[in-house]
């Protein structure tokens, strides 16, 4: 009875934890999150991507940066639909990969709209422990970062992303690359800050050099503050459908 043979298999760590359960794991990793946000009637994101490297009081553009994440997670939250419920489902709740940074900023607009808002963190070296503004009971911890990014955008009906590293360049080409083959829905991508942008990414020369058309150039667009970010995406048609502002 002291055998590991012995022990079930669902209590087992060891045999959880082996090469051959990974597939298992992967499954555990994507049910967990499905159930919980299933459960709390989440039924679209907007997702917000960032460096975890920029702070309040940061230097440069670095504070701006971070008040404007800010108060994109603040107007999303009171216009999107996520204060809104009708018993059974919300719409356009503010989602980030739940670390320090923009991620931290954003999901603080939105707690502070009073509205619930979703971490989905991964487990790293460093930088990444929870921020305390994501809701507790819709704070995700994630091994898999392949199972994280698929819930980042399953539900995604906007990605913003603000300056970042490679974190966040990883996260926005991932999205762009399912917008170009169609693997995606065509929402919304805007990039915070032109400048900086443009300055880290020649995207005009991948034009010059063949490596994609010119049109995946209008699979993004440009926004400069966090009022012109919801106009972007209202004018996609993000937003509160009629009736629901009464909550019908």
């Amino acid at each position: 009875m002291d055998s590991p043979s012995y022990r079930l298999p669902a209590l087992d760590s060891d045999f959880l934890l082996g090469d051959s359960m990974r597939g298992v794991r992967f499954l555990l990793e994507y049910a967990k999150a499905e159930e919980v946000l299933r459960r709390w009637g989440v039924r679209s994101t907007i997702v917000v991507f960032g460096s975890a490297r920029i702070h309040e009081d940061g230097v440069g553009e670095h504070s701006r940066w971070y008040a404007e994440a800010r108060a994109v997670g603040r107007i999303v939250s009171e216009r999107g639909g996520a204060l809104v419920s009708n018993g059974t489902f919300r719409d356009n709740v503010i989602a980030t990969g739940g670390g320090p940074g923009i991620m931290a900023a954003a999901n603080r607009g939105a707690a502070e709209a009073g509205a619930p808002t979703i971490g989905f963190n991964i487990t790293l070296p460093h930088e990444q422990v929870p921020n305390t503004y994501s809701t507790p009971e819709l704070t995700f911890r994630f091994h898999y970062f392949a199972m994280r990014k698929m819930h980042l955008a399953m539900r995604a009906n906007a990605l913003i992303v603000f300056p970042g590293g490679f974190g966040t360049f990883d996260e926005l080409f991932e999205m762009l690359t399912l917008r170009q083959t169609n693997k995606a829905p065509a929402i919304p991508i805007v990039l915070f800050d032109r400048a900086y942008w443009t300055k880290v990414i020649n995207f005009e020369a991948l034009v010059e050099e063949g490596m994609i058309a010119a049109r995946d150039l209008e699979l993004f667009d440009f926004a400069e503050t966090a009022e012109e970010v919801w106009e972007k995406l209202a004018a996609a048609g993000v937003g509160l459908h009629e009736g629901e502002q009464a909550g019908e």
